[in-house]
């Protein structure tokens, strides 16, 4: 990948949630790194700040717009040149950023026709060069969902003629780019964390993933948060989860948590709904109204 020294110090800037310093580095990036790569991780990083805070949709206009325009630019470029494996690697970059986006907003059909575009475009450009550790990621994400994926996903699958998947080579090829490509190794201890949660029955490793996470990102408040509903909702441990969200508001307040303010809000409701399991709840309603008064 040309420039990938510059696009990998972006998106270290995107994981570790420093979204001020992402557009200055794409900045000085994009000159020996393709204008389109820049613009994907550009959609990245917002796709990254739309999951710090999942419910709102405060940003989904701009993302939307800015998807789409990406999604555009790396399809005239595979036009221009579909010899280029680079190419079609990031239009699948592209149309996974916007994948993801319309599951969370539960777009099903819109996320089963881009699932299709993600898997053409990586088969190409894998097809073109079979040593592109990265473009294995994507495809190992395809390859494993559509084997784990409830029955109504397959239906979606069966509609829109794409192949079925296989659990084991889907694994595989994650670990693959993991250990071998440069550019999605943060992205993909992320899903892998994911993977091991729900279907893995792994919850120590997606912990583990999570943990050298934020270790490597420690700005980034997404990592330690889920952290702690990990340790509520998988280990029903609460008295190590309340220890988790008080270290997310202890770098929240001391700053060394980027998006400080959010940081602390999520922290301090997740230290409320811990204390009010151990029914402490006077202790609980205080950091409720910590929250209201912010």
């Amino acid at each position: 990948l040309r420039g990938i020294g510059g696009l990998v110090r972006a998106y270290d800037f995107i994981l570790d949630a420093r979204f001020d310093q992402v557009e200055p580095e794409l900045r000085k990036a994009c000159g020996p790194a393709p204008r389109e790569a820049c613009d994907v991780l550009a959609a990245t990083a917002l796709w990254w700040r739309i999951q710090l805070d999942p419910h709102s949709t405060a940003l989904d206009a701009e993302f939307t717009s800015l998807v789409d325009r990406t999604i555009a630019a790396t399809e005239a470029w595979a036009e221009r040149a579909p010899n280029d494996a680079e190419a079609w690697f990031y239009m699948g970059g592209a149309y996974a950023a916007r994948v993801q986006w319309r599951v969370l907003r539960d777009q099903k059909l819109a996320a089963a026709r881009d699932g299709k575009r993600i898997l053409q475009a990586l088969e190409e450009s894998l097809r073109l060069d079979p040593t592109l550790d990265d473009a294995y990621f994507g495809m190992g994400m395809y390859k494993y969902y559509a084997d784990v994926a409830p029955a109504a996903a397959r239906m979606l699958r069966f509609l829109f003629l794409l192949p079925g998947g296989d659990r084991k080579v889907g694994l595989e090829q994650m670990k693959r780019a993991r250990a071998r490509g440069r550019l999605l190794q943060g992205e993909a201890d992320y899903q892998l964390s994911t993977v091991y949660l729900w279907y893995e029955n792994q919850v120590p490793g997606a912990i583990n993933l999570l943990q050298a996470l934020d270790e490597q990102y420690p700005g980034n408040p997404l990592f330690l948060s889920q952290i702690a509903h990990i340790q509520d909702a998988y280990q029903h441990d609460i008295t190590a989860s309340l220890a988790t969200w008080r270290t997310l508001l202890a770098a929240a307040r001391e700053q060394r948590a980027n998006l400080p303010t959010l940081a602390e809000t999520q922290a301090r409701l997740g230290i409320a709904r811990m204390l009010e399991n151990l029914h402490q709840t006077d202790q609980a309603i205080e950091h409720l109204q910590a929250v209201i008064a912010r």
